[in-house]
C-alpha cells in the first residue's frame, strides 16, 4: 500500500547516493539475489542496478534455460535415488522408498540391491516385477506403492570401477516427481531449443525402456501406473531429436532405428489392440485396464462419488472403500466409473466434464490425430531414412502400408469426428454411436498433425478459433460446452476458463502448419502475456496452469495449481510451462518481443498496431497418395540425398 520504493546506497559513493528500487518486479528480483547470497554464505553482495531491472523476458528465458531445467532435472540411481523416490501422492502407510525392477533387468536388480546393502540409511526397498504385469498384480501392490526403474547405461566412476548410472530426465514439477507421458514431449520442445539435446535424447531413450519393459508409454514412472498409458507423442519426439544428434550417420540411424522400432510395438500393441481399439469405427479410445480406485487422488476425492453406495449399506465411506477394493462389495456401477475416471488420467486431461463418465467409450479427436501423425512419420521416416524396408518382429514394414493406414485413419476420422456443420472435430462415442458436442481446442491437433483438409483448417481458424481465443490464449473448452457452475457442479481443471501449455503449443504447430502464422504468433503474444504478467507480478512464479480469462494463478479448483509453492526464489517453474515459454518466444516478432517486455496488454498490444506478418506457405495436410506414388519413383540414391534436408 506504500509508494514501492526503496532507496538503497550505491557502491561508488560510499552509500551516500541513494538508488531507487521502484515496484513489485525490482524488489522481487532484489529478495530474490538476496536469498541466494544468503544460501551462498555471503554477508555482503554488489549488485548491479540492470540486474534488479533486467528485461523480464529476457530474464524468465535465462532463468529456464539455466536453472530451472536443472532444478526438474532426475537419475535413478545412487546420487539421485533420494529425490526421485519421494512421492508427495503417496497417502498409504508405507513411505518407505521402493523402486520396482523388470524381470529380465538382473544387472539392475543387483545395483539396486548392492545399493541398498551398501547404503542401509536409504531404507531402501527392491522387488522385481513378474514377467506378466496384470491389473490384478498392479492392485495387488497399492499398499506399497514404488517408482519404477528406468534406463542405465554403464559408467566409469573415478575409482575406474564400471558402474551403472541412470539416464536423466525431467520431471513436470511440485508433486509430480516422476516421469510423465505426454508432458515429457513438451518438455523434450523446450529442451531442444535450449540446446539441450542430450537430456533430450535421453527422454526419448527412457520411453524406449518403459515400451521394452512395461508395453507402454506409462501415465509415470509409479507403479499405480502400470496399467495406464498417456498421449502418444514418440514419433515427434524422435524425430525432433534426430534433427540435432550430431553423432555420425549411421550411429544417429541406429538409435532411430531402435526408437521407431519401440514406436511400432507401442502402436500395435497399446492403440490397435483391444480395449482401446474399436473395431467398428476403426478407431482408438483412452482405455486402461486398471482395477478398483485410483491410488494417486487425495484421500476423499472421491467420497462424494461413494457415499450414495455406503449409505445404502449402512457403511462409512472408510469401511465401504475398503470392502469394495478387497472385492467383498461387487457393484458395476462404481466399476463403470472407475473405468472412465483411469480413462480421463490417461488422456492427461483429469479431469474435465467433457469425459465425465464416458471417457473409455470416447474415440477423441486428440488421440486419433495423434495416431494419424504416427502413422504419417513412421511412412515417411520407413523412406526417407531405411530405403523402404524396415524389419519389425520378421516383417518387412513399408512407407506405402505405413501411409494408406493413414489415408484410412483421415477418412475415419472425417466421417465420426468432423462436423460441417459446427466447422469443428467432436469426440464419437462408440457406445451411444453418436458424436459428443463437447467444444475442445484439442480439434485443433488435427492441424498439428496435418490431417485436416485445407478447407477445414480454414473453417477451424475462421469460424472456431474465435471461440476459444480470450485474452490470455485459448481455454480448454467452451463455457458453454462446460455448463453452469454450482456447489455440486465445481469446475474442473481442464475445462472453460482455464488454459494449459500443451493445448497452446499444439495449436501454434498446427495454425503454422496450415500458414495462419499471424494468428499463431498472436496467440503466442496471448500466452506469453500471462506469463510473464504473472512472473513480473508474483515473484517470478511459472505455475502448471492459468485462468486465462482472468489472467489469474491463483486458482480456486480441484488439485490446486502446481509450481506456486516456493520460499523466496523460483527452482523449477513448471515442465511444459518452461517449455511453452521458449517455444513460444521462437513465434514471436522482435516488434512482438519488445512489447512482451514491457508488459503491453495484448488488447493495448493488438488495438495500436497493425502488425504485418509475412505470409506462411501452406503446410496442411500431407499428400499420402502423391507420397506414394513418389515413393515408387525414387530411387535409393535419391531417398538418400533427401535425409537430411527433408526432416
Amino acid at each position: 500500500m506504500g509508494p514501492k520504493t526503496l532507496p538503497v546506497g550505491t557502491l561508488d559513493s560510499g552509500g551516500h547516493r541513494k538508488y531507487e528500487i521502484r515496484g513489485t518486479y525490482m524488489i522481487s528480483n532484489l529478495l530474490q539475489e538476496l536469498a541466494l547470497a544468503e544460501e551462498h554464505g555471503r554477508k555482503h553482495i554488489i549488485l548491479d542496478e540492470a540486474r534488479l531491472n533486467e528485461n523480464p523476458v529476457k530474464r524468465l528465458s535465462r532463468m529456464i534455460k539455466t536453472n530451472f531445467w536443472d532444478g526438474l532435472t532426475r537419475r535413478i540411481d545412487a546420487e539421485g535415488l533420494e529425490i526421485i523416490c519421494a512421492d508427495p501422492k503417496n497417502r498409504t502407510a508405507d513411505h518407505s522408498p521402493r523402486i520396482y525392477i523388470p524381470y529380465n533387468e538382473d544387472e539392475q536388480y543387483h545395483y539396486y540391491t548392492n545399493l541398498a546393502e551398501t547404503r542401509p540409511h536409504l531404507n531402501l526397498q527392491v522387488e522385481k516385477l513378474p514377467k506378466e504385469i496384470t491389473p490384478e498384480y498392479v492392485k495387488s501392490i497399492n499398499d506399497r506403492p514404488g517408482i519404477l526403474a528406468l534406463a542405465m547405461q554403464k559408467h566409469v566412476d573415478i575409482q575406474g570401477n564400471i558402474t551403472l548410472k541412470g539416464v536423466p530426465f525431467i520431471v513436470p514439477g511440485g508433486r509430480f516427481n516422476e516421469m510423465y507421458g505426454w508432458d515429457s514431449y513438451f518438455e523434450t520442445l523446450g529442451l531442444v531449443l535450449d540446446n539441450r539435446v542430450e537430456m533430450a535424447k535421453g527422454m526419448v531413450d527412457n520411453f524406449v525402456y518403459q515400451i521394452t519393459h512395461y508395453g507402454k508409454i506409462l501415465n509415470a514412472n509409479r507403479s499405480y501406473y502400470l496399467t495406464r498409458s498417456q498421449p502418444p507423442f514418440l514419433t515427434d519426439m524422435a524425430i525432433k531429436v534426430y534433427e540435432h544428434l550430431t553423432e555420425e550417420p549411421e550411429e544417429k540411424k541406429k538409435w532411430l532405428e531402435i526408437t521407431i522400432r519401440a514406436a511400432i510395438k507401442e502402436y500395435y500393441t497399446i492403440w490397435m489392440s483391444p480395449p482401446r481399439y474399436d473395431p467398428i469405427t476403426g478407431l482408438s479410445r483412452f482405455y486402461p485396464t486398471g482395477l478398483g480406485i485410483p491410488p494417486e487422488t487425495e484421500a476423499s476425492h472421491f467420497d462424494h462419488v461413494i457415499l450414495p453406495y455406503a449409505k445404502k449399506l449402512g457403511l462409512s465411506i472408510k469401511e465401504y472403500v475398503a470392502k469394495y477394493q478387497s472385492l467383498e462389495i461387487s457393484e458395476p456401477g462404481l466399476d463403470e466409473y472407475f473405468l472412465h475416471d483411469r480413462a480421463v488420467r490417461e488422456s492427461g486431461h483429469d479431469t474435465t466434464y467433457r469425459f465425465e463418465k464416458r471417457c473409455a467409450h470416447l474415440a477423441t479427436i486428440d488421440l486419433n490425430s495423434l495416431l494419424y501423425k504416427y502413422e504419417v512419420d513412421i511412412s515417411e521416416i520407413i523412406r526417407l531414412i531405411f530405403n523402404n524396408q524396415f524389419e519389425y518382429n520378421g516383417i518387412i514394414e513399408t512407407s506405402s502400408t505405413w501411409s494408406e493406414r493413414a489415408l484410412l485413419r483421415k477418412k475415419r476420422i472425417d466421417k465420426y469426428l468432423w462436423n460441417e456443420e459446427k466447422s469443428l472435430y467432436y469426440d464419437y462415442d462408440t457406445s451411444k454411436k453418436e458424436q459428443s458436442v463437447y467444444e475442445s481446442v484439442t480439434a485443433y491437433w488435427a492441424l498439428w498433425a496435418g490431417c485436416a483438409s485445407h478447407e477445414q483448417a480454414e473453417n477451424l481458424v475462421k469460424i472456431s478459433l474465435p471461440k476459444f481465443e480470450v485474452l490470455g490464449g485459448l481455454v480448454s473448452g467452451t463455457e458453454e460446452s462446460r455448463g453452469t457452475i454450482a456447489l455440486d457442479r465445481p469446475n474442473r481443471q481442464w475445462d472453460y476458463p482455464f488454459g494449459w501449455a500443451p493445448h497452446q503449443i499444439m495449436a501454434w504447430r498446427g495454425l503454422e502448419n496450415y500458414g495462419y502464422m499471424t494468428e499463431a504468433r498472436r496467440l503466442a503474444y496471448r500466452w506469453l502475456f500471462t506469463i510473464t504478467k504473472s512472473f513480473v507480478d508474483f515473484n517470478g512464479v511459472v505455475p502448471e496452469k492459468y485462468d486465462v480469462v482472468t489472467l489469474n494463478h491463483l486458482l480456486k479448483v480441484e488439485y490446486g495449481n502446481v509450481g506456486t509453492d516456493f520460499k523466496f526464489v523460483p527452482r523449477e517453474g513448471f515442465g511444459w510451462m518452461n517449455a511453452s515459454y521458449q517455444v513460444g518466444l521462437s513465434y514471436l516478432t522482435h516488434h512482438m518481443e519488445r512489447a512482451l517486455g514491457t508488459c503491453t496488454s495484448p488488447e493495448v498490444f493488438f488495438k495500436n498496431r497493425e502488425v504485418k506478418l509475412p505470409p506462411m506457405e501452406y503446410k496442411g495436410s500431407i499428400d499420402l497418395e502423391e507420397s506414394k506414388n513418389h515413393e515408387e519413383s525414387k530411387n535409393h540414391e535419391e531417398s538418400k540425398n533427401q535425409e537430411e534436408s527433408k526432416f
